[in-house]
């Protein structure tokens, strides 16, 4: 395996520093696409909307009543509690 260059490691550096405020990113468009989505692909934003939480270390129970409530919009309050934190 090639090791990498100067500019890669800075890539790489800069999305860990910066992964809380990408992962509240992905959130928010998966809130949205949860508004509007139907169906099966309704069932795989929330699994992908428990996978960013889980991410963003909020604790497993509240990812389970998010899921298990089928609310985009508990989801965005509990989105907005995150970015206040921040």
């Amino acid at each position: 395996m090639s090791k990498r260059s100067a500019y890669q490691d800075r890539v790489i550096r800069s999305y860990y520093q910066n992964r809380d405020g990408i992962m509240l990113q992905r959130l928010g468009d998966l809130v949205t696409d949860l508004y509007l989505a139907e169906g099966k692909k309704k069932s795989r934003l929330w699994k992908r909307v428990a996978e960013t939480l889980e991410k963003l270390k909020v604790p497993k129970s509240q990812i389970q009543h998010l899921v298990n409530s089928d609310n985009p919009e508990l989801v965005a309050n509990a989105l907005k509690g995150l970015l206040e934190k921040m």
